[in-house]
């Protein structure tokens, strides 16, 4: 289970940027920043299934729009190839305020060439990872096609890449042309990951291949056999986050987390999750869960609060017993439907309590019978829903013993 939540952060030139930062439920155990490919938004899909694939398995992961595309504010015609990085070097400086430094850094096509020379400059990197990205960043001229030599000329030319044009300046191109794509693999000094689509029709795998041979130890290759160069079926986005995901395993430290409870049967065990105040391992009768408060009273929402747990220990009861009457009966319920309400209400406001002062607890049970049942039937299950064993519980008097381990 994992949160996506909308953000916003200034850019390399003060232009505001659009994210989402993609997290598990829980303390992430590092973050991380994708870059999206060359005209393209953080949205694509392969920078949301892989995001969401590791935010599945513990990794918090920013995707943002560069300047001037998607939803980010900006000219995308006075952006450039180092703007790019200097938006990663931003997106970065923001997640370091906000949450923690990003370990990790993704990248996609031309994002993944951004995110080589990123790292240099976030010394919190420890681990890069390539997708189908061009050894050169000069690679992209291509897509400008006859209009490269117009850029040339006039210095400026509308340029229609992905069935969308895009003003591109002579400065965007002159930029490309001033980095050195092998000297910058050396001074990497970072773990490095290559997956390279193996049938790539936009950056062919020989870029791959002088990635490779360019970067220092350590270093990993993986052929994405069948994918194409923007991983649109959703198998190989999901192959590449697992893959990912197992080999920032070696590279990435983190504090061990604290053990699941485990419990025997009929027994409840709760312990801190080690992720501040709230949220709250549990183990019961040996099925793990989880709890944990709601973000506006200061958790984090990484699971159901303590009165979550009794209303549904209520509803699942109703429910059971619902069922298993009409099972006995042989009458045609087909589901039975609970939903319930906790509030704290005023004594006077209830005309059938005895306590007449201060608040009260209220429940608030309705439940819906499918199935060709008469009218009968259901006023019977109805009457049967108050006698199931976890209401008799919370309706009788209650007892309860406490004493230290």
């Amino acid at each position: 289970m994992i949160r996506s939540d909308k953000i916003e952060f200034s850019g390399a030139n003060g232009d505001l940027l659009a994210g989402r930062l993609d997290r598990p439920m829980g303390r992430p155990r590092a973050f991380g920043l994708f870059a999206h490919c060359f005209t393209c938004s953080k949205d694509v899909f392969a920078a949301q299934r892989i995001s969401a694939g590791l935010a599945e398995r513990g990794i918090a992961v920013l995707r943002f729009d560069f300047t001037g595309l998607g939803n980010s504010a900006g000219d995308f015609g006075n952006t450039s190839f180092s703007s790019n990085i200097a938006d990663l070097v931003a997106a970065a400086a923001f997640l370091r305020a906000e949450h923690e430094a990003p370990r990790i850094l993704v990248g996609h096509s031309l994002g993944g060439a951004a995110v080589r020379l990123a790292a240099l400059k976030i010394p919190e990197c420890e681990a890069v990872a390539t997708l189908n990205a061009p050894f050169d960043p000069q690679h992209v001229q291509h897509l400008f096609g006859d209009s490269l030599e117009t850029i040339k000329r006039d210095g400026v030319a509308t340029v229609t890449l992905a069935g969308r044009p895009f003003t591109v300046r002579k400065e965007f191109v002159d930029d490309l042309m001033t980095h050195a794509p092998a000297e910058n693999l050396r001074q990497l000094k970072r773990a490095l990951l290559i997956f390279h689509a193996t049938n790539d029709k936009i950056v062919g795998i020989e870029n791959a291949r002088m990635a490779y041979e360019a970067a220092l130890h350590p270093k990993s290759f993986f052929a994405l056999d069948g994918a194409d160069h923007f991983l649109s079926k959703r198998e190989d986005a999901g192959y590449v986050a697992d893959l990912l995901a197992a080999w920032l395993n070696r590279y990435i430290e983190h504090e061990p987390a604290v053990a699941q409870p485990v419990a025997a049967a009929s027994i409840v065990v709760v312990t801190g999750a080690g992720e501040g105040t709230f949220p709250q391992l549990i183990s019961a009768h040996g099925h793990p869960l989880r709890a944990d408060e709601p973000v506006e009273v200061g958790g984090t929402d990484s699971g159901p609060g303590p009165y979550d747990f009794l209303l549904a220990g209520l509803g699942a009861c109703t429910a059971m017993t619902v069922r298993m009457y009409a099972e006995r009966k042989k009458w045609p319920l087909e589901n039975a439907h609970v939903t319930l309400r906790h509030a704290k209400i005023h004594a006077e406001d209830c005309a059938e309590c005895e306590t007449k002062t201060g608040k009260l607890d209220r429940i608030e049970r309705v439940i819906r019978l499918d199935g060709p049942l008469d009218a009968e039937q259901k006023a019977r299950l109805m009457e049967i829903a108050d006698k199931c064993p976890v209401h008799r519980t919370l309706t009788s008097e209650i007892r309860i013993e406490t004493r230290m381990a």
